[in-house]
């Protein structure tokens, strides 16, 4: 959670109530049912393996493990204090056991991405919401409450049980496919869905207006947030649910439902078309889907009208004001590489098409393009024939948006339809 003024009387008060024991008997084990069922353990009660600093490869930042239990010492803020499993999970249950100092506060993140360009978890990932509300040395709005999915949706107080600060309760997360549950102490308290118009509402007029990657990952690392305030976590297991595939129109042909735009360049929708058009700034342009698409089998149909410099980026993300960080299948006028795969920081070109098969592209008339996404393999096929096939372990550990792009230099106008997805 992120509150305003936690300052030294905060930190007295959690450094006052440092837990003695975690009565570690019985703890961070599976009974054999549980572990028939797929269940996990991302604790094993003696060691922090398998978890390192968020952005990290070690683990530098201030845990401990105290009597069979992982617990944060009290020493994070806000910039700091994060500890990340080493590996990603994207549809799951996870369950775990909490005990808090008085007046603490931490969380549980998940679906965490991590990147350079993200200096903390929380502008990624959403988070269920750890607080003594009792105790805790200032006024809360709902959204900052305990088992509040944060900044995002409130749980029903009227079914909440919460165990009394010092003792131990717990807590549990269904994340399906983008059907979310908070539960507390074997009650549910909280279910939405995400993605929806109502999330994205919720997203784009609140705490995360200026946080463009909020919660967009399907998959990511889970993180524990040391937020100034000791805090215990034991019988930490998660259970993996499967990934339901989608086939999505990703433009409905009335409006850009769906879509973002960053930067002043023209999207607009005409005769059933999407329509691309430099503006009188001239400038570097984006049409962004609002959702995060990994692997994937993209159509999309194209005509270039005037000058077709353009290009259809794949995992890719808002970095700052129009940035778009990722990778580019080319969209160009003949000689210029359609199909080719380009990356938009650092290496640039990682593979060009052949020069015989820039006859592939036909002027001034529809193309179609096909762009298959599997893990580190990207194969992209222009009107049928295959352009380039791409191995690369960099593009491997990517997530992101899928972009449209009107290159800089103005005089530019492409046409789009038939945008047809099937996730993977």
């Amino acid at each position: 959670m992120k509150t305003v003024g936690k300052g030294m009387l905060a930190s007295l008060l959690a450094a006052a109530t440092l837990f003695s024991s975690c009565e570690s008997a019985q703890q961070n084990v599976l009974t054999e049912t549980e572990k028939a069922e797929g269940w996990q353990l991302l604790f094993d009660g003696k060691t922090l393996d398998g978890w390192r600093d968020y952005n990290g490869a070690t683990l530098t930042q201030p845990w401990h493990v105290v009597d069979g239990c992982i617990q944060a010492k009290g020493d994070g803020n806000d910039a700091s204090g994060y500890i990340v499993t080493d590996r990603q999970f994207e549809n799951f249950e996870l369950s775990w056991n909490w005990k808090l100092s008085k007046g603490g506060n931490s969380g549980m993140l998940y679906h965490v991405v991590e990147r350079p360009q993200f200096a903390v978890p929380y502008i990624t990932g959403p988070e269920y919401q750890l607080i003594d509300t009792p105790n805790f040395p200032e006024k809360l709005h709902d959204w900052q409450d305990m088992g509040a999915d944060y900044a995002m949706y409130i749980p029903d107080k009227s079914v909440m049980k919460v165990n009394p600060q010092g003792e131990w309760n717990n807590s549990k997360i269904v994340f399906d496919n983008g059907h979310v549950e908070h539960w507390l102490n074997g009650v549910k308290i909280l279910e939405f869905e995400a993605w929806t118009d109502d999330w994205f509402k919720r997203k784009n007029s609140g705490k995360w207006e200026n946080a463009p990657e909020y919660g967009l990952a399907h998959k990511g690392v889970i993180c524990l947030q040391d937020h100034g305030y000791p805090a215990s976590f034991r019988n930490i297991k998660i259970k993996e649910l499967p990934r339901k595939e989608q086939e999505v129109n990703l433009f409905n042909s009335n409006d850009l439902h769906g879509w973002e735009v960053y930067g002043t360049e023209k999207w607009y929708v005409k005769d059933g078309l999407l329509i691309c058009e430099s503006g009188p700034d001239k400038g570097y342009g984006y049409l962004a889907t609002r959702e995060y698409y990994d692997d994937f089998d993209l159509t999309v149909e194209f005509k270039q009208e005037a000058d077709g410099n353009s290009g259809v980026f794949i995992r890719s993300f808002i970095e700052e004001g129009v940035k778009v960080n990722g990778w580019q299948v080319e969209v160009a006028p003949k000689g210029k590489g359609t199909g080719g795969i380009y990356e938009s920081y650092g290496r640039g070109w990682l593979i060009e098409i052949p020069k015989e098969k820039e006859k592939f592209l036909k002027e001034r008339e529809w193309n179609t393009m096909r762009i298959l996404v599997k893990g580190d393999q990207v194969t992209t096929w222009l009107n049928g024939e295959q352009m380039v096939d791409l191995k690369d372990e960099i593009i491997g550990k990517g997530q992101g948006r899928i972009a449209l792009q009107i290159h800089d230099g103005g005089g530019i106008k492409v046409l789009w339809r038939n945008l047809k997805l099937k996730t993977l």
